[in-house]
């Protein structure tokens, strides 16, 4: 499924952006002194426009496929001018052993999995009239108790309750996402392509005084049932929450910054690795 929703990073380049006057009134951090435009003119450009740097100027008009069906990355994605998504999950179950690997460990390959799954069905119902994808991302968070349980998506409204329950009685516990970013390699090198990875983590710390009411209340919303550990830091979610210590939008799914430096050495970093010969 590909959505075009507008120009990526760099076409802005070539249109006049407006004043920061008129993107504040645009904004509605200020009044509009002139009245409301005139019929038949042209309206300026709307901010804020995506990130106008190298590497996303690079993927313009390419095909790049977020393997998540995940709104949540799909919208952070899109604040960086990644907005011709392919939305394309990965088909394979989810079967790792969580106690053989440990959090990290499972989330990472888990994340991986979904990637070479996703970017090698790519591979394999390629067309010549569809080109290969520029970059696959993909990504994958597990909530982690202070016992070490790993916590994913609750199966029923008995679950949620009782997974909101046990985060609140243990107040602390941690939040993991792994990220993923491939790309070919130009020059078809073995494996074929660049493939860069990272697991994120942050410390959310629960309200202690937060009711069974409200836990009750919160997950008949059903706001949280898609979502790891139960609650969704973007919305009521947060009404849980009484502070992070690290990436916010970690907790939502998808950790911007990180995942911007992933996709640059991904796709930019296509240099040979020199190897040292021994000498006779």
């Amino acid at each position: 499924m590909s959505e075009k929703l507008g120009p990526l990073a760099g076409e802005y380049s070539k249109i006049a952006l407006p004043t920061y006057e008129a993107a504040a009134i645009q904004h509605g951090a200020l009044p509009s002194r002139n009245g409301p435009p005139t019929p038949g003119s042209n309206p300026l450009p709307r901010g804020p426009f995506p990130l106008d740097i190298p590497v996303l100027d690079q993927l313009r008009g390419k095909r790049v496929i977020l393997a998540s069906a995940s709104p949540r990355r799909k919208q952070i994605l899109s604040t960086i001018g990644l907005q011709n998504l392919e939305i394309t999950p990965s088909a394979k179950p989810e079967n790792l052993s969580k106690e053989e690997l440990g959090p990290f460990d499972y989330v990472l390959q888990t994340a991986v999995q979904k990637c070479l799954d996703v970017y090698t069905v790519a591979l394999e119902n390629s067309l010549k009239s569809i080109p290969d994808p520029a970059l696959v991302i993909s990504a994958d968070t597990v909530i982690v108790t202070n016992a070490g349980r790993i916590l994913e998506k609750p199966r029923s409204e008995k679950d949620h309750i009782g997974m909101l329950k046990m985060l609140r009685d243990q107040k602390v516990h941690k939040c993991y996402t792994a990220v993923v970013a491939l790309a070919p390699r130009e020059d078809a090198r073995a494996p074929g392509y660049n493939i860069e990875t990272t697991v994120e983590e942050t410390k959310v710390i629960f309200a202690a005084d937060v009711s069974d009411e409200l836990i009750e209340a919160y997950v008949k919303t059903r706001e949280g049932v898609d979502k790891a550990g139960g609650y969704g830091l973007q919305g009521m979610g947060s009404l849980l929450v009484e502070r992070i210590e690290g990436s916010w939008d970690n907790v939502v799914g998808l950790p911007l910054r990180a995942t911007l430096a992933l996709i640059e050495k991904a796709v930019l970093n296509q240099e040979d690795v020199e190897v040292d010969e021994e000498e006779d």
